[in-house]
């Protein structure tokens, strides 16, 4: 009792202690959330590696909106998907060499990276065993503590050179796919039940298609469901050097540390609902509403509960619709653009069309919604963003829940590393280290005996 009570009263003071007045923020010109006044994002540095378009800044400073752009290495990332698509093969493997080189491969180059990736896959007898004593009910905190743990049996953990960090950034990345899939399979065993299903990568096929085999077998998945994968997974693999986790394994990488307690940074901003939970938060919303919305075809009943939600009267009363909005992106998000078109095909496979169709409106009217409400602070142009689809295509290809963020994670760690070999490479490095202005007065010490 004594313990719970000395945690409730140092809560209490938290009330106190964190309490700054807005007028401050203000005052003192701070960028909250490193946001300018107009939302984009405070300018903290340079990369060569991705971009992310959604609007134009005029000679009078105002932002004009426009369809929406990712680039890798400056090349459109409609360019590579699309050519992927139309030459019958998977892209992710050509995206990782582009990301990390900063150039396509040729066939040869890209036969052999592949290969390379298929056979650093398997992992080591002390990772299999780290990850079945680390045994828990997250997937990503495994993730995390299992990355941890790699540093470990590296011969050359703390080695920055170029070299080594590309040799730690491939083997990483490899072994991504595996450790997600070994973590689930221990998880749906102990924490489900389940039978026990441990299956090793195979050689020679697509990351994609080995994700799936992992985690459901040879007969678990179809060709479509490994091109969608595929392509889920080539527009979660980079998003410029301002996105949450990204930075964080820049912050991380400014100060020298190795690539394995940055990359685990990453993944821990990553995990949080605000960032790469957001599919699942997207997921949550559209079953409520396939309850809700008793006539899948009808905006009007649609628009009246949108109205509820916006005024925070229904669903989890916080004036969101998930899915819906971009930090960056206003016209059109490209990555929901590129996998909207994906989810109709996959869902005519799975006779999953109605859903399908549902989606779509439920995206037209959200878009409505926002646009139209009363009292707004912002009329900023909205679109659909890439979490709005997802989780849906994730559920058509039969992938549980638990992995949703995690293959987010599996993606994106080659930002990540590209991320971190160009932090690392810069001709005069430095660490990164912002302001924070402390606005307390000061107090006079009171000896313990006059307290």
């Amino acid at each position: 009792m004594k313990d719970k009570f000395m945690i409730y009263k140092l809560s209490e003071a938290v009330k106190l202690t964190c309490k700054i007045d807005n007028e401050l923020f203000e005052k003192f010109n701070v960028k909250r959330g490193l946001r300018n006044a107009d939302h984009t994002g405070v300018l903290v540095g340079l990369t060569n590696i991705g971009d992310v378009v959604g609007y134009d800044r005029l000679d009078d400073g105002s932002l004009k909106p426009i369809p929406g752009k990712l680039l890798y290495r400056g090349i459109d990332i409609d360019d590579l998907v699309h050519c992927a698509q139309k030459e019958k093969r998977t892209g992710f493997e050509e995206v990782i060499y582009l990301l990390l080189s900063g150039a396509l491969p040729d066939k040869e180059e890209l036969d052999l990276f592949s290969h390379m990736l298929c056979e650093s896959m398997a992992l080591e007898k002390q990772t299999k065993i780290a990850i079945i004593d680390l045994e828990g009910q997250d997937i990503m905190n495994i993730l995390a503590r299992t990355v941890l743990e790699m540093y470990n049996y590296d011969p050359e953990p703390d080695d920055t050179c170029r070299d080594n960090l590309m040799r730690q950034s491939v083997d990483l990345i490899a072994k991504f796919p595996a450790i997600i899939a070994y973590a689930y399979n221990i998880l749906r065993h102990s924490a489900k039940g389940q039978s026990l299903h441990i299956r090793h990568p195979n050689e020679d096929v697509s990351i994609a298609e080995n994700f799936l085999y992992m985690i459901k077998g040879t007969k678990g998945y179809t060709e479509l469901d490994v091109r969608v994968l595929d392509l889920a997974m080539i527009l979660h693999a980079e998003h410029g050097g301002g996105n949450n986790s990204t930075f964080t394994v820049r912050v991380t990488s400014s100060t020298g540390t190795d690539t394995y307690s940055s990359i685990a940074a990453g993944i821990g901003s990553l995990k949080g609902p605000l960032h790469g939970g957001a599919n699942l938060q997207v997921g949550k919303m559209i079953n409520h509403l396939k309850e809700v919305i008793t006539n899948w075809t009808d905006e009007q009943q649609i628009d009246d509960y949108f109205k509820k939600m916006l005024s925070k009267e229904v669903y989890d009363q916080k004036g969101l619709i998930y899915g819906i909005g971009h930090a960056v992106y206003t016209v059109s998000d490209p990555r929901a653009v590129l996998l909207k078109e994906m989810a109709k095909e996959l869902a005519k496979e799975k006779g999953r069309e109605a859903e399908f169709a549902f989606m779509n409106l439920l995206e037209e009217r959200a878009i409505y919604a926002i646009t139209h409400r009363k009292n707004a602070k912002t009329k900023k142009q909205v679109c659909a963003n890439v979490d709005f689809y997802s989780g849906f295509v994730y559920d058509m290809i039969g992938l549980p829940k638990e992995v949703y963020t995690p293959l987010f994670a599996m993606s994106r760690i080659v930002g990540w590393c590209a991320h971190r070999i160009e932090e690392l490479n810069f001709d005069d490095r430095r660490i990164i280290r912002p302001a924070y202005k402390n606005v307390s007065e000061a107090v006079e010490f009171t000896p313990l005996t006059q307290r």
